[in-house]
């Protein structure tokens, strides 16, 4: 790693550090932020590193502002060529024309994983059409961090769009301070039922309200991927409790909720205690540690009863989680057990399969090029083995084939053609 973290580079030191680093090839992890005077040259020099090494994997560029002249560099190299996988740009002054190149870049990116865009003044029309058009076309950024941005309801509509169209990609989505209310959650709730890998969702510090949480409820109860959300600092009393309530009662899935900051009383608490009874996966339920003030001073000690009795069930929860997760090792180690104890019987059973064939069907030349049988000298003296009677025949008759088992080598089959003396049948008529 090369942490060159508010070292007041210049755009001639910037340049000369990124050909080195270049030359040698072997930085993974670059960290460049906090220098606000690295210029166009400086970028440049690092685009041309971004497209030449195949190492770096993590670019860290916080506070280092990535204006126009800039912008066209390093979105070049995000499209022609890039082993990064890491990109935070957060506070670089991206909104506009930089975050449009970057933007048209990302499309045909398949190698970055995770995007950090925070404090960037991101508006809610071109910078959020962008966005969307960034998670309609690429599919594989997992991380989109927009926290502290100018989202707001309009630009959310865009970026819903786009998640709508993806069937995999986005893992985590943080709109943390978007200025987003409950006509927002309109859109995200319409489209949580099309999402299939989006597990965390963060929209804390957002004027959501009472009734945003109704409108995202119902789109979260028709979701299959959402496994952690933030709503802190999201404007909720105990109505709007009481409706994430209901969607925890009916999650089979949601590991982490986040309620904190929120004016959620003793009516809340109590909704959400009874939902935990019946939920079997919330493992960790974040609210204010200090109960609310009420009316009646008697439910503040009641707050407290409520706070302790949802611990106990994340904690339960946590121990159920647990001990399943031990079945299910100890179950899968005991099917390696057992696939190792049965592999020599099948061996064995397929072994003595295949002896049983051979002694059912007897081989029809015997001497033929490819025989196994040995000399006649042996084939008599293994000729007592066999437990058929000799049938008397007239010379004129045929001669008799006998089969003959061979114990000793493998239980083969062996016919022998045997032929009496004609005048010992005479004597015998």
């Amino acid at each position: 790693m090369v942490d060159l973290e508010q070292t007041n580079l210049d755009e001639d030191g910037a340049s000369a550090l990124f050909d080195m680093i270049e030359y040698y090839e072997s930085a993974t992890h670059l960290n460049i932020s906090f220098n606000k005077h690295i210029g166009t040259r400086g970028w440049q020099a690092a685009a041309h590193m971004m497209r030449k090494t195949n190492c770096l994997q993590y670019l860290d560029a916080r506070n280092t502002p990535l204006l126009d002249h800039s912008a066209p560099f390093v979105a070049r190299a995000l499209r022609i060529s890039s082993s990064l996988t890491v990109l935070h740009l957060e506070n670089t002054s991206l909104s506009g024309r930089p975050l449009m190149l970057l933007a048209t870049a990302l499309k045909m990116n398949i190698v970055l994983r995770e995007l950090y865009l925070a404090d960037n003044r991101l508006n809610s029309l071109q910078d959020s059409a962008q966005l969307g058009n960034v998670l309609k076309f690429n599919s594989c950024i997992q991380i989109l961090d927009l926290r502290n941005n100018h989202i707001m309801d309009s630009g959310l509509a865009y970026i819903c769009e786009g998640l709508k169209e993806q069937r995999q990609g986005l893992v985590t989505l943080v709109l943390w301070n978007n200025q987003l209310t409950h006509a927002g959650m309109v859109y995200m709730s319409m489209c949580l039922p099309h999402t299939q890998t989006l597990e965390t969702l963060n929209l804390g510090h957002n004027a959501i309200g009472n009734e945003g949480v109704r409108h995202l409820k119902n789109g979260l109860i028709g979701n299959r991927s959402v496994l952690r959300l933030g709503l802190a600092s999201a404007k909720l009393t105990c109505e709007g409790a009481v409706a994430v309530a209901e969607f925890v009662a009916e999650s089979p899935r949601l590991l982490r909720l986040d309620l904190r900051e929120n004016e959620i009383k003793t009516g809340g608490l109590m909704a959400l205690s009874l939902a935990l009874r019946v939920n079997q996966s919330l493992l960790r339920l974040d609210l204010d540690r200090e109960p609310k003030k009420e009316t009646v001073k008697s439910f503040i000690e009641t707050q407290k009863a409520l706070l302790a009795e949802i611990q106990n069930g994340c904690r339960r929860n946590f121990i159920l989680a647990k001990e399943k997760e031990e079945r299910l090792q100890q179950s899968a180690s005991m099917a390696e057990i057992e696939d190792c104890s049965t592999a020599p019987e099948d061996t064995t059973t397929n072994n003595s399969s295949k002896e049983d064939e051979e002694e059912i069907t007897p081989d029809p030349d015997p001497q033929g090029p490819d025989s196994d049988s040995d000399t006649e000298d042996e084939l008599e003296e293994e000729k007592p083995v066999a437990e058929t009677k000799p049938v008397v025949n007239s010379v004129q008759n045929p001669p008799e084939q006998v089969a003959v088992s061979s114990p000793g080598r493998g239980h083969k089959i062996f016919l022998v053609t045997r032929v009496e003396n004609p005048n010992t049948a005479g004597g015998e008529d």
